[in-house]
């Protein structure tokens, strides 16, 4: 056997050129950041709308709560130094965002929100990840949470009161909180995927497996 030949592996001839190659270090490619090769598996789904109506459900029951015992009547709870539990009705968007007193801006706003849960139960059956799946259905309980305020009464309730060194982040909900931890979770999950396994082939020497920053 020459000498070509015993540098043959189980991965096949190693690169003399000191080549970077990018994908696992088993052979296959890195997998795309959304994986839209095939449909959505059954468990995807019902982790989705488990999230989503679990969301929903808790949203709404805080919201009950403070409306109905804690807020009767109105009033600042201070509950840390650095937290209040408040009452406040945002006609915008979360956190404040977008406020009018249009009467057309809660039907506005909540079509939209329903636009949004539309294109994500569209990419969710194109997408088998789990993490998808809780991500999107944290997302939809928040959104439908923030929905049912808009059409019942106009706006949302807002009750969380964060501030520090007498600043105050805007007032928001159960269902804002929602939303943001389902964003996070995308956003962790693509840094993810961004980071995948470099092969790092040296003429002569090993290959070594390294992972690219995103």
């Amino acid at each position: 056997m020459d000498g070509k030949a015993a540098r043959m592996g189980d991965s096949g001839m190693r690169p003399q050129d000191g080549t970077i190659r990018q994908g696992n270090p088993g052979g296959a490619s890195a997998a795309p950041l959304f994986d839209g090769g095939g449909s959505s598996r059954p468990g995807t789904w019902a982790l989705a709308a488990s999230a989503t109506l679990l969301g929903l459900a808790l949203d709404q029951a805080s919201k009950w709560w403070i409306l109905t015992a804690v807020m009767d009547p109105p009033r600042l709870i201070p509950v840390a130094p650095f937290f209040n539990l408040t009452l406040g009705f945002n006609r915008g968007v979360s956190f404040g965002l977008l406020a009018a007193d249009s009467p057309a801006t809660p039907w506005l706003l909540s079509g939209f929100a329903l636009a949004v849960l539309l294109g994500f139960g569209i990419w969710l059956a194109r997408d088998s990840q789990p993490r998808h799946g809780l991500a999107a259905g944290l997302i939809g309980g928040g959104a439908l949470g923030n929905v049912v305020d808009r059409l019942r009464q106009g706006a949302v309730t807002d009750f969380l009161d964060f501030h520090w060194a007498g600043y105050h982040w805007p007032a928001f909900n159960i269902a804002d909180t929602l939303i943001f931890l389902g964003a996070a979770l995308l956003v962790l999950g693509a840094r993810t995927r961004n980071a995948a396994p470099m092969v790092l082939a040296k003429p002569g020497g090993d290959i070594r497996h390294e992972r690219t920053r995103g």
